[in-house]
């Protein structure tokens, strides 16, 4: 078996012959205008202000017709021969078409890994459009296509710029996946996997307007690259010997550091989360190390032991964990030391400010726990799904209702509690959820609601 490499939504009364004085009316009016205030808060139910269904879109009914939400458009997806078909839908009522922009599909050949689904990024005036790796930008307003590339773009700190690694390999090192045979997996742009490390890895900085180039850096080896986190558009190079961070718009040296090797075979990958990047030493299959260092300064803030990460490890998303799913620890960023442990047989992800629990099997969500503590915030008994894809939108939730409808539901942040929003008149299946908007697949179509809380 080959082991991947972490490469580094009534008749009114008869009028009189002339008005009274308008301060007749004053108390009248006040005591009429509390009763009904009482009689309406009390008795008008308030979800239709907080739940409208806008309307439909179609959508191909196959697998290949992936559909996402972004800057407050939805984006459908579909194949017409070798082309991919993209579509934005204005979140209008009814919903309404932008436009429908062509582009290749992206060609899977014998020796790249195929990549599922589409995503669709909103950056300023362009929204890239990224079939696996492969990313065409195209005008938002219009769909015209501005320019593509073969390999993923990672957006930069204020939507302008963008960033692009692509390793170069040795010629004859293209890993022959019909051998099966074992070892370490190292990956190009596309995909292709090669049992040899990179020889160098190409960095270059974009203008995500034109895809223009600004600039290049050939570093040696194999390194992770990372959009720094924050407004300002920065990149983190990782490499088995340093971090550097560069400025996004020229490649500028901002920062370096050289990292120590306190720890096995040395650097073996990295992880950006929040504010700090996380350098792993050691094989993943074995315990090892692992360093933090913060994201702009590049200052070590802790560093610990870490277990061997397992064959089939709990997701963890947006948070730092340790250990199994039958020991899960949440690790304060802090410190770097247990500030909670989970519950057995869960998985965790940090969402608008909580970490929800999740069933390992079926994926629902069983409860949202405080971020810093693990206690209770609010239980989630009935729920089955969980539809926000980002950690900083609002929870939104889905469970079965009567004769096959399905009922959502947002929390309440401020409050701590699950606030009802309504229902849809039939069956659907996948949904998901932004800061307004609910989208689901109905029958050859997508059904759109919008909601507030």
């Amino acid at each position: 078996m080959a082991v991947i490499e972490l490469d580094l939504a009534a008749q009114p009364d008869p009028p009189l012959s002339s008005p009274p004085p308008a301060y007749r009316y004053r108390v009248p009016g006040l005591i009429l205008v509390a009763v009904l205030a009482l009689a309406l808060g009390g008795a008008a139910p308030a979800v239709p202000t907080m739940w409208r269904f806008l309307g439909e879109v179609p959508v191909d009914a196959s697998a290949e017709s992936p559909f996402q939400l972004a800057g407050g458009k939805v984006y459908t997806v579909g194949l017409d021969g070798a082309d991919r078909l993209a579509t934005a839908w204005i979140m209008a009522e009814p919903p309404r078409k932008l436009w429908t922009t062509r582009f290749p599909a992206r060609v899977i050949g014998p020796d790249e890994v195929r990549f599922g689904g589409l995503i669709a990024r909103q950056a300023g005036d362009v929204v890239l459009l990224s079939d696996g790796p492969a990313t065409t930008a195209v005008d938002v307003r219009t769909g015209a296509v501005r320019w593509s590339s073969r390999a993923w773009v990672d957006l930069l700190g204020g939507g302008r710029l963008g960033v692009v690694r692509e390793p170069v390999f040795r010629p004859g090192t293209v890993y022959d996946q019909a051998s099966g045979e074992p070892g370490a997996l190292y990956f190009s742009a596309t995909g292709e996997p090669h049992v040899e490390p990179p020889i160098r890895t190409e960095v270059r900085g974009l203008d995500l307007r034109t895809g223009d180039e600004l600039w290049q850096a050939a570093l040696p080896g194999a390194v992770n690259v990372f959009a720094a986190p924050g407004r300002a558009p920065a990149v983190l190079v990782l490499a088995s010997d340093r971090i550097e961070r560069l400025a996004g718009e020229t490649g500028a040296l901002d920062r370096r550091i050289s990292l120590p090797e306190p720890y096995g075979d040395g650097v073996s990958g990295g992880e950006l989360v929040g504010d700090l990047l996380l350098v792993r030493y050691g094989d993943y299959q074995s315990k090892g190390y692992e360093m933090a260092y913060t994201a702009d300064t590049l200052d070590l803030r802790w560093h610990r032991e870490v277990p061997a990460i397992l064959f089939d490890p709990p997701r963890c998303d947006y948070l730092i964990c340790a250990g199994p799913r039958a020991a899960l620890d949440v690790i304060d960023p802090a410190t770097g030391k247990v500030a909670w442990r989970a519950r057995a047989d869960v998985d965790l992800a940090r969402q608008a400010g909580y970490v929800v629990e999740y069933d390992e099997e079926t994926g629902a969500p069983e409860r949202l726990a405080d971020a810093a503590t693990g206690a209770v915030r609010v239980p989630l008994d009935g729920w089955t799904a969980e539809l926000s894809p980002e950690p900083d939108l609002p929870v939104v939730l889905r469970m079965p209702g009567k004769e096959g409808r399905s009922v959502f539901g947002t929390v309440l942040a401020d409050r701590d509690r699950v606030q009802i929003l309504g229902e849809t008149s039939g069956p659907i299946s996948d949904c998901t959820a932004d800061r307004a908007h609910v989208v689901c697949r109905g029958l050859e179509r997508l059904l759109i609601w919008a909601y507030r809380a």
